[in-house]
């Protein structure tokens, strides 16, 4: 069994078998890109699988939804790998760096994903329409990301956003939130 298979069966994460493929297509781009690009901090393997792992865990929690979008997707965590994992769903990933938004451009053209729209653009330059389910990980703190997320959220619109331990300091207690805590993460979820 694959190394990133035995972290997600830990962690009681349910994909089916094209998920891994994709996905090992994914690291090798992304292994390619970037020793040029330099587009994340994962270098190594290892490091690579925990990031997909830490994008991915929240498919244990999250409700099916149709229309998703990634504010500041990078190198494609939790976007991309989430827009693999959740094939049903239609995701936007937003990356302003346009070496980044390439990569994913590259990596949807490569990988068949009909289910990825990238947009080179920051969140405020992007019209205001609703989704679902608005993701974040690592951009900025949870207030600012509540404002970046205001356009796109409606009644019932999911928040996720990736944090670390700080979450509890930035956390609005008027919000309706929970607090999903892993291993390494902790995964806040505000229902709008």
């Amino acid at each position: 069994m694959s190394h990133l298979k035995q972290l997600l069966a830990q962690y009681n994460v349910s994909v089916n078998e094209d998920f891994f493929e994709k996905i090992e297509q994914y690291k090798t781009l992304l292994e390619k890109w970037n020793k040029i690009h330099n587009l994340t901090g994962a270098k190594t393997l290892q490091q690579i699988d925990a990031f997909i792992v830490d994008a991915v865990i929240p498919i244990t929690f999250l409700p099916s939804v149709k229309k998703a979008m990634d504010i500041g997707t990078g190198a494609g965590f939790p976007g991309m790998i989430l827009a693999i994992a959740m094939p049903q769903t239609h995701f936007t990933l937003v990356e302003p760096l346009s070496k980044r938004a390439s990569f994913l451009q590259f990596v949807k053209a490569d990988l068949g994903l009909e289910n990825v729209d990238v947009k080179a653009l920051r969140a405020e330059q992007l019209k205001s329409e609703p989704y679902d389910l608005i993701t974040s990980r690592a951009v900025t703190d949870t207030e600012m990301l509540l404002k970046l997320s205001e356009p796109f959220c409606r009644e019932g619109s999911l928040l996720l956003f990736y944090k670390g331990e700080k979450v509890y300091d930035e956390i609005d207690e008027t919000l309706d939130y929970t607090i999903i805590e892993a291993e390494n993460r902790h995964y806040l979820l505000i229902k709008r």
